[in-house]
């Protein structure tokens, strides 16, 4: 039998090159899949919603403005977001930027207490026993409630929203980092005590790594807790703030100002949850 010639380097198929090439079509088409996954669902939800606001108002007799004319409001308002005529008159820039101020302070001394009395709680039983009736006491209590004494006691509304603002915020905290505490495994402190660890080695090295997942769960849910008490704290005590500037426009009967505030504050409140989400992926050792 004679042996077949050998084929030419231009007979000779390329099967490397070809699969690298569908390889590389493959992950494309993947990605374009996950990326219509992700995008198509929410703006499918978003033009629901719009549907249902644009036919409810269509005949006009709720007195609530259709999404066009809102946002035609949107866009003169937007169009200059911090402009100052008077201390009660400026721009809705300012006033945002005025309750994040107020959220930053009264949450920041939240978690510089709320975070270290989580940790004693948990890791002290005798102080968890001495302090749980007077949290289980406190924690129920509308936060609005709190802000009468802060107007006694600091005489001015701002500290007072800020009063309001580190009441509310704290328990959070407390209990999520004092549970974190709690859950670390008995053989990680055993093995603790069997090199005679100090109390801060303990914390520095065992606890704040094993805890941090839960401390900042607790962190999540205080800055949003700070953020829906703002609004309401706001219209209670008046001056600069997204809150009394919604106020301000419900009785200059403004509604479609009002909407716009709704859509702000969401928005706002959205991207603080996700900054710290990301901030929890970012130093959560078990997503390493």
């Amino acid at each position: 039998m004679e042996s077949s010639a050998p084929a030419t380097p231009s007979e000779t198929p390329r099967p490397a090159l070809l699969s690298g090439k569908m390889g590389k079509e493959g992950q494309g088409s993947d990605a374009l899949l996950r990326l219509v996954k992700a995008v198509l669902p929410p703006l499918l939800g978003l033009a629901a919603f719009v549907a249902i606001w644009y036919v409810a108002t269509l005949s006009g007799g709720s007195g609530i403005p259709g999404p066009v004319a809102t946002w035609q409001e949107a866009v003169k308002l937007f169009g200059d977001p911090f402009y100052r005529n008077t201390p009660n008159d400026q721009g809705i820039g300012w006033n945002v930027l005025a309750s994040l101020q107020r959220v930053g302070i009264g949450f920041g001394i939240a978690a510089a207490v709320g975070i270290p009395l989580g940790f004693l709680i948990g890791r002290f039983d005798f102080l968890a026993r001495m302090l749980s009736p007077i949290i289980s006491l406190l924690r129920p209590v509308s936060p609005l409630a709190w802000l009468p004494i802060g107007l006694l006691v600091f005489k001015k509304a701002d500290p007072a929203a800020t009063w309001t603002l580190f009441i509310c915020s704290i328990w959070p905290m407390i209990l999520n980092t004092a549970a974190g505490v709690k859950q670390v495994p008995q053989d990680y402190l055993n093995v603790a005590r069997v090199l005679a660890l100090s109390e801060w080695q303990v914390f520095t090295r065992i606890l704040l790594p094993a805890v941090l997942p839960a401390v900042l769960t607790g962190v999540r849910l205080s800055i949003g807790v700070a953020w829906l008490v703002i609004v309401a704290a706001e219209m209670l005590t008046g001056g600069v703030g997204i809150g009394f500037w919604v106020w301000d426009e419900w009785n200059n009967l403004n509604v479609a100002h009002i909407l716009i505030a709704i859509g702000v504050i969401g928005i706002v409140g959205l991207l603080l949850d996700q900054g710290l989400m990301l901030l929890a992926k970012r130093f959560t050792f078990e997503s390493r």
